[in-house]
Formats: C-alpha cells, sequence, structure tokens
C-alpha cells in the first residue's frame, strides 16, 4: 500500500473530487426534460393538463375507497413539514464516522435540502401553473402546482439517504436504506395524483428537478462527505504520517 502524499491529500481524496462525467451526463438529461416538460406546458393554452395528465387524474378520481384515501393522505404527510428536515439531518450525521463528521454532514444535508427547495420554490412561481379543480382534491394543498413540492422535497431526501447510506453503511444495510428510500419517495410523489392535487406531470417535473439538482450537486463535490476537504486526515495512519513529518 501507498504512502500518503505529503506534497497534498491522498490521491484517493484528490480523486474523489473530481467531477464524473456519468454524473455529469445524468444531470443533463434530467435538466434536459425538465425544461422540455415545462416549455411543453407553458405552449400549452392556459396550461391546461397534459393528455396523459387527464387521464391518470380522471382515474384516480374513480379509484379512491376511503381506506386508501387516509393511507394516501398519512404518505403525502411524510414528505411535507419537519419530517424531510429531520429526515436530511438524520442522513446526513449517519455519513459520519465521529461527532464532528456527523455534526458537519448533518449541517451539509439540510443546506442542500433548504437550497433545494428555494430552487423548487423560485421555478413554481415562475411556471404558475394551476393545480386540478379544487373539486378534486382529496386533502389540503396551497400555491401552485409545478413542480410538485411533496414530490421534489421527498425525492431530495431520498437521494441525500442514499449519499449517506454510500459512505456510512454496510453493503446489505445500504442496499436496504437505498431500496427504501426510493420507495417511499415514489410514493410520497404518486400520493399527489392519487389525492388529486397534481397532475402527473407536476410529479414527473420534481423527480426530474431534484434528480438533476443532486447529480450535478454530486458531480462537482465528488460526491464526498463534506469534512472529506478539512484540513484533518482521514485515519489514523494518516495522522501517524503527519506527526512524523512534523516533528522532523
Amino acid at each position: 500500500m501507498s504512502a500518503p502524499d505529503p506534497a497534498g491529500p491522498p490521491r484517493e481524496a484528490r480523486r474523489a473530487r473530481r467531477s464524473s462525467p456519468g454524473q455529469l451526463w445524468v444531470a443533463a438529461v434530467c435538466t434536459a426534460l425538465f425544461a422540455a416538460l415545462t416549455i411543453t406546458v407553458l405552449t400549452v393554452d392556459g396550461k391546461r393538463p397534459l393528455p396523459g395528465d387527464q387521464a391518470l387524474h380522471t382515474w384516480a378520481l374513480t379509484h379512491r375507497p376511503d381506506a386508501l384515501t387516509a393511507a394516501a393522505r398519512t404518505l403525502a404527510d411524510s414528505g411535507t413539514g419537519l419530517w424531510p428536515y429531520l429526515l436530511a439531518a438524520l442522513a446526513g450525521s449517519l455519513a459520519g464516522r465521529n461527532a464532528r463528521e456527523r455534526t458537519v454532514s448533518a449541517v451539509a444535508a439540510l443546506a442542500v435540502l433548504l437550497l433545494g427547495q428555494g430552487l423548487r420554490q423560485a421555478l413554481m412561481l415562475a411556471i404558475a401553473r394551476p393545480r386540478p379543480p379544487h373539486a378534486d382534491w382529496a386533502t389540503h394543498a396551497s400555491g401552485f402546482s409545478m413542480p410538485s413540492g411533496h414530490s421534489t422535497t421527498s425525492a431530495l431526501v431520498a437521494g441525500l439517504a442514499c449519499w449517506a447510506a454510500a459512505h456510512g453503511a454496510r453493503r446489505i444495510l445500504r442496499w436496504c436504506v437505498w431500496g427504501l428510500a426510493v420507495v417511499w419517495a415514489a410514493g410520497v410523489g404518486l400520493t399527489r395524483i392519487y389525492l388529486g392535487v397534481h397532475w402527473p406531470s407536476d410529479v414527473l417535473a420534481g423527480w426530474l428537478l431534484a434528480a438533476g439538482y443532486l447529480t450535478a450537486l454530486a458531480a462537482v463535490t465528488g460526491g464526498r462527505v463534506p469534512v472529506a476537504c478539512a484540513p484533518f486526515p482521514a485515519n489514523s495512519r494518516q495522522r501517524r504520517h503527519l506527526r512524523t513529518r512534523d516533528m522532523g
């Protein structure tokens, strides 16, 4: 095993800081699809629902028994309010290896979520798409329709959970977290269609926005835990090396 590079951070850390072409391509594709969907909605007279929107909306209205509607409301509630921020902070804390790293990672995860929320809010106000008719709603909703706030928020939190699991969990636990996070985010988004407060294209826009934003951020930062850029060695072997170098 090669010794740490005395001239700077270890080679692994320098490689982690490089942008991933794959992540950049995913971010570009998601951004392009989001832009195409937004332009399509804006060019429709009155920002009316797209053909697929109306068909799925009508299906939801005719398949809403009380039990499923109540369950959908409960699941949707987990994607708004304080819950997403608590989950994001928890995900960030799990990515650290000690108290300091857990604190910094939790704050970084919250910052990523808040920045994403600000971007979503700005786009929602700029697009200003009306929601489905109020008579079709089976829950409370506010604001404009696109992109869906619940869908974007839950997808952002799911992405942060997947990032945390990739850095701080064993393989089996990692796959469990990834699966649960994706299923939860998808479920929250679908409830917004089922409850009649969003068009399907609103939910798709939220997913695309979250995916594009997170993959672009991961490409820029190398997807590393934020504390990796701090001037402290990542492990005891590197700390011993620096202590020896300083004594010399």
